[in-house]
Protein backbone atom coordinates (compact mmCIF):
# COMPACT_ATOMS: atom_id res chain seq x y z
CA UNK A 1 0.00 0.00 0.00
CA UNK A 2 1.25 3.43 -0.91
CA UNK A 3 2.15 6.04 1.67
CA UNK A 4 0.43 8.57 -0.63
CA UNK A 5 -3.13 9.37 -1.62
CA UNK A 6 -4.44 11.38 -4.55
CA UNK A 7 -5.85 14.84 -3.92
CA UNK A 8 -8.00 16.57 -6.50
CA UNK A 9 -9.53 19.99 -6.95
CA UNK A 10 -12.01 20.94 -9.62
CA UNK A 11 -13.69 24.28 -10.03
CA UNK A 12 -16.64 25.52 -12.03
CA UNK A 13 -17.83 28.99 -12.99
CA UNK A 14 -21.59 29.03 -12.55
CA UNK A 15 -23.74 30.58 -15.24
CA UNK A 16 -26.17 31.80 -12.56
CA UNK A 17 -26.48 31.72 -8.76
CA UNK A 18 -27.24 28.43 -7.01
CA UNK A 19 -30.69 29.77 -6.14
CA UNK A 20 -31.64 30.35 -9.79
CA UNK A 21 -33.99 28.04 -11.71
CA UNK A 22 -31.15 27.26 -14.13
CA UNK A 23 -29.09 25.69 -11.33
CA UNK A 24 -31.98 23.84 -9.66
CA UNK A 25 -31.26 20.44 -11.19
CA UNK A 26 -27.57 20.71 -10.35
CA UNK A 27 -28.39 21.55 -6.73
CA UNK A 28 -31.00 18.76 -6.59
CA UNK A 29 -28.31 16.21 -7.53
CA UNK A 30 -25.57 17.36 -5.13
CA UNK A 31 -26.50 15.12 -2.20
CA UNK A 32 -26.89 12.03 -4.42
CA UNK A 33 -23.57 12.57 -6.24
CA UNK A 34 -21.70 13.30 -2.99
CA UNK A 35 -23.14 10.11 -1.46
CA UNK A 36 -22.07 8.19 -4.57
CA UNK A 37 -18.51 9.49 -4.17
CA UNK A 38 -18.40 8.53 -0.51
CA UNK A 39 -19.60 5.00 -1.33
CA UNK A 40 -17.12 4.56 -4.20
CA UNK A 41 -14.13 2.23 -3.82
CA UNK A 42 -11.01 4.24 -3.06
CA UNK A 43 -12.80 7.31 -1.71
CA UNK A 44 -11.02 8.78 1.33
CA UNK A 45 -12.34 12.30 2.06
CA UNK A 46 -14.09 15.31 0.56
CA UNK A 47 -14.22 18.97 1.48
CA UNK A 48 -17.57 19.93 2.95
CA UNK A 49 -19.24 22.35 5.31
CA UNK A 50 -21.79 21.39 7.96
CA UNK A 51 -24.41 21.46 5.18
CA UNK A 52 -22.70 18.46 3.56
CA UNK A 53 -21.23 20.10 0.48
CA UNK A 54 -18.73 22.81 -0.38
CA UNK A 55 -21.00 25.20 -2.28
CA UNK A 56 -20.75 27.90 0.41
CA UNK A 57 -16.96 28.01 0.07
CA UNK A 58 -15.99 30.60 -2.55
CA UNK A 59 -12.24 31.26 -2.29
CA UNK A 60 -12.04 32.14 -6.00
CA UNK A 61 -15.05 34.47 -6.14
CA UNK A 62 -18.81 34.34 -5.86
CA UNK A 63 -19.38 32.62 -9.21
CA UNK A 64 -16.82 29.82 -8.79
CA UNK A 65 -17.64 26.59 -6.97
CA UNK A 66 -14.84 24.42 -5.61
CA UNK A 67 -14.86 20.68 -5.12
CA UNK A 68 -11.94 18.94 -3.43
CA UNK A 69 -11.46 15.32 -2.43
CA UNK A 70 -8.85 12.69 -1.64
CA UNK A 71 -8.77 9.21 -3.17
CA UNK A 72 -6.66 6.09 -2.76
CA UNK A 73 -5.26 6.40 -6.29
CA UNK A 74 -5.85 7.71 -9.80
CA UNK A 75 -7.74 4.58 -10.87
CA UNK A 76 -10.29 4.98 -8.05
CA UNK A 77 -10.97 8.62 -8.87
CA UNK A 78 -11.09 7.86 -12.61
CA UNK A 79 -13.67 5.11 -12.06
CA UNK A 80 -15.87 7.43 -10.01
CA UNK A 81 -15.59 10.36 -12.43
CA UNK A 82 -15.94 8.48 -15.72
CA UNK A 83 -17.53 5.09 -14.93
CA UNK A 84 -20.27 5.86 -12.42
CA UNK A 85 -23.51 7.85 -12.40
CA UNK A 86 -21.28 10.90 -11.85
CA UNK A 87 -20.54 10.84 -15.59
CA UNK A 88 -24.24 11.53 -16.32
CA UNK A 89 -23.99 14.78 -14.37
CA UNK A 90 -20.64 15.61 -16.01
CA UNK A 91 -22.24 15.33 -19.45
CA UNK A 92 -24.66 18.08 -18.39
CA UNK A 93 -22.07 20.45 -16.90
CA UNK A 94 -22.36 22.96 -19.78
CA UNK A 95 -25.99 23.55 -18.75
CA UNK A 96 -24.78 25.00 -15.45
CA UNK A 97 -21.13 26.04 -15.86
CA UNK A 98 -19.24 28.26 -18.27
CA UNK A 99 -16.41 26.62 -20.18
CA UNK A 100 -13.08 27.82 -18.77
CA UNK A 101 -10.11 28.71 -20.95
CA UNK A 102 -7.68 27.32 -18.37
CA UNK A 103 -7.33 24.08 -16.45
CA UNK A 104 -10.22 23.60 -14.04
CA UNK A 105 -9.05 20.33 -12.48
CA UNK A 106 -5.76 19.46 -10.81
CA UNK A 107 -4.47 16.26 -9.20
CA UNK A 108 -1.50 15.83 -6.84
CA UNK A 109 -0.17 13.35 -4.30
CA UNK A 110 -0.41 13.95 -0.55
CA UNK A 111 1.00 11.82 2.28
CA UNK A 112 -1.60 9.29 3.42
CA UNK A 113 -3.80 10.89 6.09
CA UNK A 114 -3.05 14.48 5.06
CA UNK A 115 -6.04 16.60 4.11
CA UNK A 116 -5.13 19.42 1.73
CA UNK A 117 -6.23 22.97 2.40
CA UNK A 118 -8.10 25.06 -0.13
CA UNK A 119 -5.07 27.35 -0.27
CA UNK A 120 -2.80 24.44 -1.19
CA UNK A 121 -5.27 23.23 -3.81
CA UNK A 122 -5.49 26.66 -5.46
CA UNK A 123 -1.68 26.85 -5.47
CA UNK A 124 -1.56 23.46 -7.25
CA UNK A 125 -4.09 24.62 -9.82
CA UNK A 126 -2.03 27.78 -10.42
CA UNK A 127 1.12 25.68 -10.79
CA UNK A 128 -0.59 23.48 -13.38
CA UNK A 129 -1.86 26.51 -15.27
CA UNK A 130 1.55 28.23 -15.25
CA UNK A 131 3.90 25.30 -15.87
CA UNK A 132 1.78 22.47 -17.25
CA UNK A 133 1.60 18.93 -15.85
CA UNK A 134 4.36 17.87 -13.47
CA UNK A 135 4.65 15.46 -10.52
CA UNK A 136 3.47 18.37 -8.29
CA UNK A 137 0.30 19.22 -10.27
CA UNK A 138 -1.17 17.09 -13.03
CA UNK A 139 -4.29 15.97 -14.89
CA UNK A 140 -5.93 12.69 -15.82
CA UNK A 141 -4.55 13.06 -19.34
CA UNK A 142 -0.99 13.53 -18.06
CA UNK A 143 -0.80 11.91 -14.64
CA UNK A 144 2.27 11.03 -12.58
CA UNK A 145 2.93 8.05 -10.34
CA UNK A 146 3.03 8.45 -6.57
CA UNK A 147 6.39 9.38 -5.02
CA UNK A 148 6.80 5.90 -3.49
CA UNK A 149 5.67 3.89 -6.55
CA UNK A 150 7.91 1.92 -8.86
CA UNK A 151 9.04 4.49 -11.41
CA UNK A 152 8.01 7.26 -9.02
CA UNK A 153 7.16 10.49 -10.78
CA UNK A 154 6.80 8.74 -14.14
CA UNK A 155 4.03 9.95 -16.44
CA UNK A 156 1.09 7.78 -17.38
CA UNK A 157 -2.29 8.30 -19.00
CA UNK A 158 -5.70 7.11 -17.82
CA UNK A 159 -5.69 5.10 -21.03
CA UNK A 160 -2.74 3.14 -19.62
CA UNK A 161 -3.26 0.17 -17.38
CA UNK A 162 -3.91 1.00 -13.77
CA UNK A 163 -0.64 2.13 -12.18
CA UNK A 164 -0.27 0.23 -8.93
Amino acid sequence: MSDYELAELNIGMMKESLESPLMADFVANLERINALAEASPGFVWRLQTEEGDATALRPLGDKILVNMSVWRDVASLRDYVYRSAHSDIMRRRREWFTRMNQADTVLWWVPRGQRPSITEAIERLSLLREQGPSPRAFTFREAFRAPDADAAGARFSIADECPV
